[in-house]
């Protein structure tokens, strides 16, 4: 990937608000909003950002002016969306174990839709909307039974997955659903997972939806959209290649044409991902026997990728570094040895002081940190141009204590 940010720039930011820091390229986002936009104009569609891969109030603003809906997956979720100025109405809300509560907030705020994950759930949504008398439009998450050939903890479409309705039960449940008088089932959804770099299982998935919408339409149920998730990928190691987006949408409209269906995505990494970045500093460089160690001042409760999914991401130094390469791990302060974000890299030798940046950290970053071994949370900050501003401070101790 291309330089994000200017590197004066990112040294000003250091210098002004601190290290560690998530960093956001406005354009970078907008950009990639765009070529879903412009690949899917001329047919009936709405872009959901998914907003779990990074909730920041003004990432949300920015695609909500771009015309972008949403998809949520918790109460917390459509708050934020509604906050950053974004349309309930083009909101949708997936999710395995929706609450009262959150079902209730959502009906109060007359959201587009619901994807619903169980038939538990289509109940409790009909015996609150009954209750309301409100007729919210429902659709069944299908498991489609597709590997989509990604992390195990990112894949969402195989039977042993908790997410979804088995298709080969999708019918009946479609039924017995039928029977619900408070629920407008106009809508069948899907999503097989995360970080998936050959659409191909996407495709597959859709061949089997239109196949069951087709079924559906048979047994009476008027459906009207299609709602297809996200997951596709982008490339964070060396060697890997971002699937087009241009292109990806264009077999998708080849796969949907006149089938008179409403299309739905619900994109957020391939969105974000590349627009982000941590800036970290190096702390102290170390060694064990012939083990080398760059420590530096970001650690997993900041980033918490490379420990949970052992993720790739490449760490550069913000300076050109004419010195020579070393092989080291590149760790953070906390007191575990899962506190890493490279084992064994090819790295420059840097020295405490100097800047790094973490790239491709735009996605499920900053919203996995956590406030673990009592280290306030980073600032995040977004690039416009040449100028930048904080979208949000960076905590104080003050922050830890709040409400114990």
């Amino acid at each position: 990937m291309s330089q994000l940010v200017d590197r004066a720039v990112l040294k000003e930011i250091a210098a002004q608000v601190g290290t560690p820091c998530y960093v956001y390229s406005a354009d970078r986002i907008l950009s990639r909003y765009r070529e879903y936009a412009e690949a899917l104009a001329g047919c009936a569609h709405t872009i959901c950002y998914a907003v779990k891969a990074n909730s920041n109030l003004a990432v949300l603003r920015l695609l909500a002016e771009a015309g972008s809906g949403f998809d949520i997956v918790s109460g917390g979720e459509l708050f934020r969306v509604l906050k950053a100025g974004g349309a309930a109405s083009k909101t949708v809300f997936s999710g395995v174990g929706k609450t009262a509560d959150e079902i209730e907030y959502a009906l109060d705020n007359d959201i587009f839709g619901f994807n619903s994950e169980s038939e538990a759930e289509l109940e409790l949504i009909n015996s609150i909307a009954g209750r309301r008398g409100v007729k919210p439009r429902v659709a069944l998450r299908v498991n489609p039974d597709v590997d989509a050939s990604t992390h195990p903890y990112i894949s969402t479409g195989l039977r042993q997955h908790k997410f979804g309705i088995d298709i080969y039960e999708a019918e009946n449940v479609y039924e017995r659903a039928m029977k619900l008088p408070h629920l407008a089932l106009e809508s069948v959804s899907c999503h097989i997972g995360s970080q998936i770099l050959e659409p191909g299982s996407i495709h597959e998935a859709i061949a089997k939806m239109l196949a069951l919408v087709e079924r559906l339409k048979a047994r009476g149920l008027a459906i009207t959209h299609l709602d297809l998730g996200g997951g596709l990928g982008v490339a964070y190691k060396p060697g890997e290649q971002s699937p087009s987006i241009a292109e990806f949408i264009g077999r998708i409209r080849e796969k949907t044409a006149g089938s008179g269906l409403h299309l739905m995505l619900e994109p957020g990494r391939s969105i974000v991902a590349e627009a982000g970045l941590l800036l970290t500093r190096v702390v102290a460089r170390k060694r064990n026997a012939d083990k080398e160690f760059v420590i530096v001042d970001a650690a997993m409760n900041d980033l918490l990728r490379p420990s949970l999914y052992q993720a790739y991401h490449d760490i550069l130094p913000v300076e050109a570094n004419e010195k020579p390469t070393i092989s080291a791990d590149i760790v953070g302060p906390v007191c575990e040895t899962g506190d890493f974000f490279a084992r064994d890299r090819e790295v420059a030798a840097v020295e405490p002081g100097e800047l790094m940046e973490v790239r491709m950290a735009g996605a499920y970053g900053f919203v996995m940190s956590s406030n673990y071994n009592s280290r306030p949370r980073s600032a995040e900050v977004l690039v416009v141009g040449t100028t930048f501003r904080v979208v949000r401070r960076r905590e104080r101790y003050e922050d830890l204590v709040l409400g114990e």
